[in-house]
């Protein structure tokens, strides 16, 4: 196993499992970051009473509508968040736009690299709001 592996980590599934032996079910390498990743993304700001400051802000915009000022809040929100909270990956770009197929939800498309091994991944997060029905 190489020595940058180790730098990634292992730690417990997301979301939580019993592996074939009755434990936690562990994950590891860029299964775990990605895991990290959307629990960032997930936990708004002022969830965790033990760490209040741990989330991202993106939670904020719940209410607000789709269109091009919420979207560049979203990328600066989830960037934000991903920068404090996620060292061991480098954010390469953060891209958000309204889903076509659903308006009350934000594609935010997440390029990232994984210092350790320098591996450049990609995801899609969603980001559902609650549309004013007034």
């Amino acid at each position: 196993m190489p020595q940058s592996f180790d730098l990634v980590g292992k730690g417990w599934g997301f979301p939580l499992a019993v592996d074939g032996r009755g434990g936690i079910g562990l994950s590891g390498g860029s299964q775990e970051i990605e895991e990290a990743i959307e629990i960032i993304l997930n936990t708004p700001v002022g969830h965790r009473i033990m760490r209040p400051e741990f989330g991202c802000r993106i939670h904020d915009l719940l209410f607000a509508p789709i269109n091009s000022s919420t979207a560049t809040a979203a990328e600066h929100c989830v960037r934000e968040a991903l920068n404090y909270w996620e060292p061991r990956i480098d954010v390469l770009d953060i891209v958000a736009e309204a889903d076509s197929q659903n308006p009350s939800r934000l594609l935010i498309y997440i390029q990232y690299r994984i210092k350790a091994t320098h591996d450049e991944r990609a995801l899609v997060y969603p980001f559902y709001t609650i549309p004013d029905e007034g």
